[in-house]
């Protein structure tokens, strides 16, 4: 192991203490989050899990900046959320952030490439050379610089989820959020997307995904489970799937068989 690697391995990225949320609904209240602890670290990949109502979204939007708690301590790479204004969350959202959705939120009337220079738009000190490239550069690490110039319709499932993964990552994040990001994909595109997870965790990304199926949870490296605002099992994958050599292993459907 080189000098460093142990210590970037023991980096905290995500730190939630105590963490409360509370929604007034009329005169009801709902208590989303019970008091969670969590500490995500460097290069870890992990899985939120629980039924609908759990908790588990609203915890998601928490981590994505896009809520804030009632109660609790929520440290992102080392800076506390709870302390900063509205528009220092969404600087942070854009800095430290990518966000992947199941619906992949791409624009219909713009290339893949122009889609994944989305969040650069806002960084001013970025020269339009740059964002190509970076954009170019995001496209290649998710496999589809040759696809650049295509627009969604002409993407498949997969390939329009590989854009917006490369759109999480255009921007250097700290930590990639995915919401179901295999929930409207067939089997083996989900596969090949826990692929691309993989090989980013593998370069030290750190991603954490919300899932209802265990089959796509067995990719990670940890499940985290909630029930009725509260983290109720926490539990290390002891061996992760491994989506490439599942993949290799599949047989070929016959479009691909024709090719």
């Amino acid at each position: 192991m080189a000098a460093g690697e142990d210590d970037n391995m023991n980096e905290t990225i995500i730190s939630v203490k105590s963490l409360v949320k509370t929604y007034k609904m009329g005169d009801v209240e709902v208590h989303a989050l019970r008091g969670v602890n969590l500490d995500i670290m460097k290069e870890d990949f992990v899985a939120i899990m629980g039924k609908s109502g759990s908790g588990k979204s609203t915890f998601m939007n928490i981590l994505g900046c896009l809520d804030i708690p009632t109660r609790g301590e929520y440290l992102l790479d080392g800076v506390d959320v709870s302390s900063l204004s509205k528009d220092q969350l969404a600087n942070l959202r854009n800095r430290k952030i990518g966000f992947v959705f199941q619906s992949f939120n791409l624009l219909s009337r713009t290339s893949a490439l122009e889609n994944v220079e989305l969040p650069l738009m806002y960084n001013k000190k970025i020269t339009s050379r740059e964002m190509h490239e970076r954009s170019l550069n995001a496209l290649e690490a998710v496999g589809l610089a040759d696809r650049a110039h295509h627009f969604p319709n002409q993407l498949s499932g997969g390939e329009q989820q590989r854009v917006a993964i490369a759109r999480s990552l255009v921007n250097d994040p700290v930590v990639i959020l995915a919401d179901e990001p295999t929930g409207n994909l067939d089997t083996r595109t989900s596969i090949d997307v826990m692929g691309i997870f993989q090989k980013l965790n593998q370069k030290g990304i750190t991603i954490v995904i919300v899932t209802h199926e265990t089959d796509i949870a067995a990719f990670t490296k940890r499940n985290i489970t909630f029930g009725d605002g509260k983290i109720i099992r926490a539990v290390v994958v002891d061996k992760p799937r491994n989506a490439t050599e599942e993949l290799a292993n599949m047989p070929l459907t016959a479009e691909e068989d024709e090719l």
